[in-house]
């Protein structure tokens, strides 16, 4: 029997990408206002090349967006001529600034309603995500029994560790639980490696690249509460005693 559901987030229930772009536009605006020496030397299309620095200097924090992205912040207000106390103070501050946007998202379609059906289902639905995003903060706090996030974990996935923390927080076994996701690694085949039942959200109709298949493909998350009723049938089969 099918217990739980567990959801990536960024590009499975809303796209990514404007949510980003928004919130590095919030974040230049404040540091225009008051960190004037960043932006006299780095600009928005600077960010990827502070990135690939920071994680070059330090490979440890790879699995945290929000720390790469806090040591970005650090590094660029010290490289600008901030002393050490003032970048961090400036940095942390301007990080609260950006996740503020990176809050600001615009769901799919039919992502409220299919969230809203299955909770009705009186399934646990978790969150299983490789970004910063807080389910509270985005306004689904009412669908979400539980999330865990590669900051938390301190690995992401496609690593086996999310999965298995998810398993044991709902106290069940992987037969019960179904992953959502839009990832043909990390979230497909890391859900497949540890057991889980998966969905692919493929809402742009792509191909699938290869790898373990995923149980179900959906192309519209109004698809999903079907999706998961074939699942359910299928698994039936399994021994859950």
């Amino acid at each position: 029997m099918i217990k739980c559901v567990t959801f990536d987030l960024d590009d499975t229930l809303w796209a990514i990408d404007p949510v980003i772009e928004i919130a590095n536009n919030s974040l230049f605006d404040w540091l225009q206002r008051n960190a004037q020496l960043f932006v006299r030397q780095f600009s928005i299309a600077d960010l990827p090349r502070l990135r690939d620095e920071v994680l070059a200097r330090y490979p440890e924090i790879s699995h945290s967006v929000t720390q790469i992205r806090l040591r970005l912040l650090q590094e660029g207000m010290r490289r600008a001529g901030y002393g050490p106390e003032q970048a961090e103070a400036l940095a942390l501050q301007a990080f609260e600034v950006y996740l503020e946007g990176r809050h600001q998202v615009e769901f799919y379609e039919h992502a409220l309603t299919m969230l809203k059906v299955l909770r009705e289902r009186n399934l646990q639905i978790g969150a299983l995500s490789n970004g910063n995003a807080d389910v509270k903060r985005v306004g689904l706090g009412d669908y979400f029994d539980f999330q865990f996030n590669a900051e938390s974990t301190g690995h992401e996935k496609p690593h086996p560790l999310m999965f298995q923390q998810a398993l044991a927080h709902a106290g069940l076994r992987p037969e019960q639980v179904v992953h959502v996701g839009d990832n043909p690694v990390a979230d497909i085949e890391g859900a497949h490696n540890a057991g889980l039942w998966t969905i692919w959200v493929n809402l742009n109709d792509q191909a699938w690249p290869g790898g373990p298949a995923p149980t179900q493909t959906v192309r519209a998350l109004n698809e999903i509460p079907q999706a998961l009723i074939e699942i359910a049938e299928q698994a039936a089969g399994r021994v859950t005693l």
